[in-house]
């Protein structure tokens, strides 16, 4: 097998794969990159993020024209949503932006391969494709290869019945009845887009909230939002069986000492995802894992072997696609000599329902367990102007900083635009700015972000 000798290869091209082969190529590195799929982007931009926040959009603006058209003296005859062109113009979304990954490697001159990868040695990628295999080597490799997701030993997926994010995103048709397994980001996100559109949707989880991970009282609140909206909830719940039945599939599950069934036409199993690493034959190029089954790593993303970084769902953290690229760039800065540590602290957190529900940095169950003091002040959106004039005035902003000093610790909301609101947040806590900061900023008015700075001058009127 001949092989070609690069400053830098790439195991994925999702979103930590691809931004660090366009950075690095930028930089003028000799840059390789190989994915196992037709498509570059990943699981973010083939089947994950970007298609679902397609339905996502689709199934809410039918959801309010049906809900709310009255509010803003809009009528009609009749309204009604074609499926087939929702999922049409997901995937116009999804071939658009995954094209436009292909053209930049084109432009960049970054050597795309399409196969599948594994370890020859330290410094050696074999590479199998459909009608040959081939090898290339590399000064610098890094492992991007993702994560898929985990199914139940007693409901194996066959993305028909039994489905998981992949193929909930890309059902025949919206069924009448549907259970999901897991309220998590990707269950409660799925869940809403088919309930809107008409699905009756119970979600069971073992924990006794929803959404973990984000701030207590957010998850709270957006519990009892997605109820008055028609999503039932089974929380406390663990799913010990299931089996196709006829044409839909039951599931059995405990709470509380007590069993009980659930028998639906589809079943999304949404109970988390786990790294992509069996193919590579990590043990030939001598990198070892952690105690969870994820790639060690140090503070820069080097494995056990110095040449070899690893980033994203394959090591410890989040499976968040801005948090993938950012450690491929970080990464790309090592290896270029420029060092750049990651911020964990400043990684948003997002979910896309409606409200949508977004956070940055400490919540108030991790100041407390860290014993760390703090000041807490909060704004509802109801008091907002610019939220009563589009009538969307469901949720909050949180704010919380350090008692002592008014240094921002955390940013959290449940509400319209959550998702892009908390960029500021993220802004904020980048640029070790303080509550003080926030409440003297002059804002547009009106406008949504005006709940930010109200929540900051609450937080200190507690001083």
């Amino acid at each position: 097998m001949a092989e070609t000798l690069y400053d830098l290869a790439i195991i994925g091209a999702g979103p930590g794969g691809y931004v660090a082969a366009l950075k690095a190529a930028k930089a003028g590195l000799k840059t390789a990159c190989i994915e196992k799929e037709p498509l570059l982007g990943g699981t973010c931009l083939r089947v994950g993020c970007i298609p679902s926040k397609t339905l996502l959009q689709s199934s809410e603006e039918y959801y309010h024209m049906k809900t709310q058209a009255e509010l803003f003296g809009l009528t009609f005859q009749e309204l009604s949503y074609n499926w087939k062109t929702m999922q049409s113009k997901k995937e116009e979304v999804v071939k658009g932006l995954c094209d436009s990954v292909a053209s930049q490697f084109k432009s960049l001159k970054v050597a795309r391969y399409e196969g599948l990868a594994s370890f020859e040695n330290e410094n050696t990628i074999a590479i199998q494709s459909k009608d040959k295999k081939e090898a290339i080597r590399a000064k610098n490799i890094i492992i991007a290869s993702g994560s898929y997701p985990i199914e139940l030993p007693f409901l194996p997926f066959d993305e028909k019945k039994i489905v998981s994010s992949t193929g909930a995103l890309a059902l025949e048709s919206v069924p009448k009845k549907m259970t999901v397994i897991g309220a998590g980001i990707i269950g409660v996100e799925l869940a809403s887009v088919y309930q809107r559109l008409g699905s009756e949707v119970t979600l069971i989880e073992m924990l006794d909230y929803i959404a973990p991970g984000m701030d207590g009282q957010v998850s709270r609140q957006l519990l009892q939002s997605l109820k008055k909206q028609g999503l039932q909830f089974l929380l406390g719940a663990k799913v010990i069986s299931g089996k196709t039945s006829g044409k839909g599939v039951k599931v059995e599950f405990e709470a509380e000492g007590k069993k009980g069934e659930l028998e639906s036409d589809i079943v999304l199993v949404a109970i988390g995802r786990k790294p992509l690493l069996k193919p590579l034959n990590l043990e030939k190029a001598k990198v070892k894992l952690n105690e969870r089954g994820q790639i060690a790593v140090d503070g820069f993303f080097r494995t056990s072997t110095p040449s070899i970084y690893a980033i994203g769902d394959v090591i410890d953290g989040p499976s968040l696609a801005h948090k993938a690229s950012e450690e491929g760039v970080a990464v790309v800065d090592f290896i270029l000599g420029n060092p750049t540590p990651m911020r964990y602290i400043s990684i948003p957190n997002v979910v896309y329902t409606h409200p949508e529900a977004a956070s940055v940095g400490f919540t108030e169950e991790e100041l407390k367990k860290l014993s760390i003091k703090y000041l807490s002040g909060q704004s509802f959106f109801k008091g907002n102007a610019r939220a009563r004039a589009t009538f969307d005035t469901e949720g909050f902003i949180k704010v919380l900083g350090d008692e002592k000093t008014g240094k921002l610790l955390g940013i959290h909301i449940l509400g319209p635009q959550a998702s892009e609101m908390i960029s500021a947040g993220v802004i904020a806590l980048i640029k070790n700015m303080t509550l003080e900061d926030l409440g003297l900023a002059c804002l547009a008015h009106p406008t949504l972000s005006e709940t930010l700075k109200e929540a900051a001058v609450n937080a200190l009127s507690k001083k």
